[in-house]
């Protein structure tokens, strides 16, 4: 049971960028019927999402969260330690953007970077990562990012995907002090799911070609080509309200604390009728979970940072704030943790 408590280790910033274009779900009538449409936002809570430009990436997204992180804040490019980048969709195959971003940023050659590809929970476990390195002694500064331009990787006439995916970016900063106190993590995988939400072919088992790019219609009805996201969605919904309730209560028993003292559910937003249920699942107040499922979509690694950025006029120094997230393979995890002395930044269009 991977159960962790970690002491006088916080989020000392977050900031976000999102692309600046907007699109409606409902302007969508060319793909989908309107009363098809209709029952999509009622049951998801998606009423537009934000869709990157062609000639920009992922990076560019979290490169821009990292400039507005820099300059808002007294954290100066040379004390980063690490830096991590979390994405399903990075620039290139190799090398990593990790490597990349290190240099466009202007950090020192001693930084330490990793890149890491965990879908949907991707913020989870960049956290636990970043409060891992700080765990050691000359590591006092982590800078994590997380982007996805999911919007590239889909097809729009696909049933599952095609209304669902957003983009965005974010950067935060992960830092050492007696205010943050204690904080908890529960993570865990199974594998045994790795094919509900998959990309099948792009990588090495399935080589790009002529045949990979042709668009297949589906019994469903569905038309998308093989190096565009498939998502199982009834795996996912499944498994969710089946093992992410049981994964809070765990987490909150390890913290011997209850759902009634949480301040804040800062929940991955997959769909409204997800989190939601989850959250009636815990008997948790529907009044502190957080939402910007409406604005954005689901934006895979992006979605909790993002969530906190658009809602943190209701986020208050001193906060407990419960996270939860569930990713492709399937990984999922839950972190609770105190938002002390924590710089909430405004959000950018890129």
């Amino acid at each position: 049971m991977g159960l962790i408590k970690f002491k006088n280790i916080g989020i000392k910033a977050i900031s976000a960028t999102v692309p600046k274009k907007i699109v409606k779900t409902n302007s969508l009538t060319d793909f989908f019927p309107k009363e098809q449409i209709e029952k999509f936002i009622e049951t998801t809570g998606v009423e537009e999402r934000r869709f990157i430009d062609k000639n920009k990436c992922a990076s560019d997204l979290c490169y821009d969260a990292a400039c507005q992180l820099f300059e808002k804040t007294d954290i100066n490019r040379d004390d980063i330690d690490v830096l991590l980048f979390i994405s399903q969709t990075p620039d290139y195959k190799t090398p990593g953007m990790s490597i990349v971003l290190q240099n466009k940023l202007g950090l020192s050659k001693t930084t330490i970077v990793y890149d890491i590809n965990m879908s949907c929970s991707g913020f989870v476990h960049g956290l636990l990562m970043a409060y891992t390195f700080l765990q050691l002694p000359n590591i006092n500064n982590v800078l994590v990012l997380v982007g996805d331009t999911l919007s590239k990787m889909t097809s729009l006439n696909d049933k599952s995907t095609g209304l669902l995916f957003g983009d965005g970016g974010i950067a935060s900063l992960i830092t050492k002090g007696e205010q943050y106190g204690e904080s908890w993590f529960s993570m865990n995988t199974d594998g045994a799911y790795f094919d509900s939400v998959i990309i099948p072919a792009g990588g090495s088992r399935i080589m790009s070609s002529c045949e990979t790019l042709q668009q297949t219609e589906y019994e469903d009805g569905s038309k998308r080509n093989l190096e565009q996201i498939v998502m199982n969605g009834v795996d996912v919904f499944s498994f969710a309200i089946s093992e992410l309730p049981k994964d809070v209560k765990r987490l909150l028993a390890f913290a011997n604390v209850s759902i009634d003292d949480v301040d804040k559910y800062a929940f991955h937003q997959a769909n409204k009728l997800m989190t939601e249920y989850i959250a009636k699942k815990l008997k948790a107040n529907p009044e502190k979970l957080l939402r910007s499922i409406h604005k954005y979509g689901n934006t895979s690694g992006v979605s909790i940072p993002l969530t906190m950025v658009e809602n943190k006029e209701l986020i208050h120094e001193n906060d407990t704030i419960l996270m939860n997230a569930i990713g492709a393979g399937f990984t999922y995890g839950t972190i609770l943790l105190n938002i002390a002395d924590c710089q909430i930044l405004g959000l950018n269009e890129l």
